[in-house]
């Protein structure tokens, strides 16, 4: 039996960011949905948080998983449940396009304290902020839709 250890920190928004997890109560029931639906799926969720456009995932890969099909999974079936929920009006919809970096073992407790501090972390920085930080420090490409 293989023993692997590859944590991957996911973060992706709503589309054009949207704020649709409003209330903390709304982004709760998401969260929780999240890491129950990751259970049920055999992915193994670590740590899942965010804010009123975006969520920040901590997820350890088995040996069988690729990191398109986990988000795939997980981004899908999110707002899928989100939307039979009628916690709001509008259809919640997710972009696209997502973030994902290796994490090593020494930073995990960073990467959480990170991910479970985004209320206060969001008070200070707005996501763009923290979009163009991620694009900045791992080396990201931006590219335009042509």
């Amino acid at each position: 039996m293989p023993h692997v250890s590859v944590y991957i920190h996911f973060v992706w928004s709503t589309k054009i960011r949207i704020p649709y997890l409003k209330t903390k109560a709304i982004r709760e029931a998401m969260w929780q949905h999240i890491k129950d639906n990751g259970k049920l799926k055999g992915i193994f969720i670590d740590f899942v948080n965010g804010h009123q456009e975006h969520c920040h995932c901590l997820v350890s890969l088995g040996t069988e998983q690729t990191i398109s099909k986990i988000i795939q999974l997980i981004k899908g079936e999110s707002a899928f449940w989100f939307n039979k929920q009628n916690l709001i009006k509008e259809k919640l919809e997710w972009q696209d396009e997502y973030f994902a970096v290796s994490v090593s073992e020494s930073a995990l407790n960073k990467v959480r304290e990170y991910i479970k501090n985004q209320e206060v972390h969001h008070k200070k920085k707005t996501f763009q902020q923290e979009y163009d930080e991620f694009v900045e420090k791992y080396g990201f490409k931006k590219y335009k839709d042509e």
